[in-house]
């Protein structure tokens, strides 16, 4: 009986992290609430949904927004890591003019050899990449969408805030696709967590 619960228990944790992760920071009511990209994958069986406030409007958060990507200004994440994977990422710490311009079709790369492709921008509101479209060596299993979606809300003290939720989609086409993609749902968790943080510290301390 000791044997079973003790085996039992670390099981039971990695079950409660794995589902705390998939809607870290997220409500119930945002994890169900429609954003923009959903209709790129009506029947996606994986969502992951993130979420955090930044002391700061939408339209200051917005360029940090604009310039992710692998190429660009990096994920804001963790850079040690993502570059162990040969991603190649130089990240930013301030907004460039340069990159702002984004476009519904640019690529979106993730890494040097992978890149989805920019399907809805609303600049002030949304971005959405997709794999639709996108460029990555060999036949993927699975389609994704990636999402970030600014809300503006109200702080404690009046002033408006950016409630920015991140929601990654997947449909898979086989059950070793979806078990690759569950598995690794606490590594995006963890990666986003980050992004989420960092991006509150930048957009804090940037000159207004």
């Amino acid at each position: 009986m000791r044997r079973a619960l003790l085996w039992a228990l670390p099981v039971a944790a990695t079950g409660a992290a794995w589902r705390a992760g998939r809607r870290l920071g997220a409500t119930a009511a945002e994890a169900r609430l429609p954003l923009p990209g959903d209709g790129l994958l009506p029947t996606a069986q994986i969502h992951n949904d993130r979420a955090a406030t930044i002391p700061a409007a939408p339209d200051q958060v917005w360029p940090w927004i604009a310039q992710l990507g692998q190429d660009k200004a990096g994920f804001y994440s963790f850079e040690s890591l993502e570059n162990l994977a040969g991603c190649r990422i130089v990240g930013a710490t301030r907004i460039h003019p340069e990159w702002q311009d984004v476009t519904v079709g640019d690529p979106f790369r993730l890494h040097p050899d992978v890149a989805l492709r920019v399907a809805i921008v609303d600049p002030g509101r949304a971005l959405v990449v997709t794999s639709q479209g996108g460029d990555a060596p060999g036949d993927l299993d699975f389609a994704t969408t990636w999402a970030f979606v600014l809300s503006p809300t109200r702080r404690p003290d009046g002033q408006i805030a950016t409630r920015l939720q991140l929601r990654e989609r997947y449909q898979t086409r086989g059950p070793a696709a979806r078990l690759m993609i569950e598995f690794t749902a606490l590594v995006s968790a963890a990666m986003t967590w980050r992004m989420l943080v960092r991006l509150k510290t930048l957009v804090v301390s940037a000159p207004r």
